[in-house]
């Protein structure tokens, strides 16, 4: 006799209602103007099972996700998606951060923006972040392709995108020793200098 192995049907975790609400209304203007509808209700239900589960397993996702079809079909539905190039930070990630920016800030203001790398089993990934009421913002990421820590010409290509972003602001660059490269804090004509 022959065993199928099924996998549990957890889509009624999230109601079909839910995920409109997952994403804040300033952004949803800004994401649908970047994703053609059905991508970008795809998108919806995906922050909504994630808020829920609280887990980033493609498996459980894929059982998680309110969609009237198999759970293969659900999985591969998600891989897809995952793999699109409209899916990236400059076009989807960047319009929101501006958003943000504009909403809590002035022109001109001192923003405090940190650069750090943290390693999560074998994913080694450097981020910049802007630091808001004890909060981290994140603005732009990079994946490692290697153990251990980031090199200059990395935190270079981590920081380009950053700074331009807030080229209207004084960026204020904190990062810990990893980061104390004087190389670093010569590079960009962005970055203020302050003294410890």
């Amino acid at each position: 006799m022959q065993t199928t192995q099924t996998k549990k049907d957890r889509s009624r975790l999230v109601p079909l209602t839910y995920p409109a609400k997952m994403i804040a209304k300033q952004y949803q203007n800004l994401i649908q103007n970047e994703l053609n509808h059905a991508t970008y209700l795809f998108l919806t239900l995906l922050v909504a099972s994630l808020q829920v589960l609280k887990q980033v397993k493609l498996e459980r996702l894929a059982e998680a996700l309110p969609l009237p079809i198999l759970f293969e079909s659900r999985r591969k539905k998600l891989q897809r998606f995952l793999k699109l190039e409209a899916l990236n930070i400059e076009t989807l990630w960047f319009p929101c951060v501006t958003a943000l920016l504009d909403e809590f800030f002035t022109p001109g203001e001192r923003l405090y923006v940190a650069i750090d790398r943290t390693s999560w089993g074998c994913i080694n990934i450097l981020m910049v972040s802007l630091i808001y009421h004890h909060r981290a913002w994140p603005i732009y990421w990079t994946l490692l392709n290697k153990k251990g820590s980031s090199d200059l010409a990395e935190q270079q290509t981590v920081l380009s995108p950053s700074l331009d972003l807030l080229s209207d602001y004084v960026a204020v660059v904190l990062g810990d020793r990893e980061l104390c490269s004087p190389k670093l804090g010569k590079w960009s004509p962005l970055l203020t200098p302050v003294p410890y």
